[in-house]
């Protein structure tokens, strides 16, 4: 799951952008760049947050240097514990032709002391976008956990999140009626190079995050088909 090998699997399968959303870093942001520009696939750069609330939400951003000013504002905010290789698996930085210049010693996999509506602040503040991530799952999902998608406390407050997504196997029926009226995206959520580009969100419109803003302010995104049990490989 380097980022080269990544891009590769996204442009073999015809993708025309991606994102990589490492869970609380975005350190190997720099090498999905060059990889990227070297593939001519389109690619924004991200972080799969943990939050105060143990709720897991993705941030995206144009820009490589967005991505690590988050990582390191959310560094700030980790518990100060090192990674175990043996139970969480290694954590390695590397460039874009997969040299390994670094192992993160953070402890990438447990949550940080930045609540919902401080990391929310935080992506806005810096143009980004920031997505309820797999809600349909009952952990680590502002569903699963609240019931319902926190929102602020006065109307003319921007909203947290500027759309919802799902897993690659929810049932749409079930789920888009406790989504209201939040544009929705299904993501490959890919933990292995199998899944890449399992299953995707279309659109009408550029790549970017002002692209995929005005997107979502229109609703405007339409699913892939989703992965059920009778058409798992």
């Amino acid at each position: 799951m380097s980022p080269a090998a990544i891009v590769a699997a996204a442009a073999k399968a015809g993708m025309d952008g991606i994102a990589l959303t490492d869970h609380q870093s975005a350190r190997n942001a720099p090498a999905l760049a060059e990889c990227a520009r070297r593939t001519g696939i389109r690619c924004l750069f991200g972080i799969e947050v943990q939050t105060a609330e143990e709720i897991h939400a993705t941030a995206l951003f144009d820009t490589v240097e967005k991505a690590l000013e988050l990582t390191q504002w959310i560094y700030a905010a980790l518990p100060p514990r090192k990674n175990d290789p043996d139970s969480f698996g290694d954590q390695p930085v590397v460039t874009w032709d997969d040299e390994i210049i670094a192992m993160e010693e953070k402890l990438l996999a447990a949550g940080c002391a930045r609540s919902i509506p401080e990391v929310a602040e935080f992506v806005h503040a810096r143009d980004g976008l920031f997505i309820a991530a797999h809600v349909d799952r009952p952990n680590f999902s502002v569903l699963g956990s609240f019931g319902a998608i926190p929102e602020p406390f006065t109307p003319d407050e921007q909203r947290y999140f500027d759309a919802i997504e799902l897993s690659r196997t929810a049932e749409e029926a079930e789920w888009l009626p406790k989504i209201g009226a939040y544009a929705t995206v299904r993501s490959s959520d890919a933990h292995h190079l199998c899944d890449v580009a399992r299953v995707w969100t279309e659109a009408d419109g550029e790549f970017s995050i002002k692209g995929l803003k005005a997107i979502f302010d229109r609703k405007q995104t339409h699913l892939s088909p989703r992965l059920t049990s009778f058409n798992l490989p």
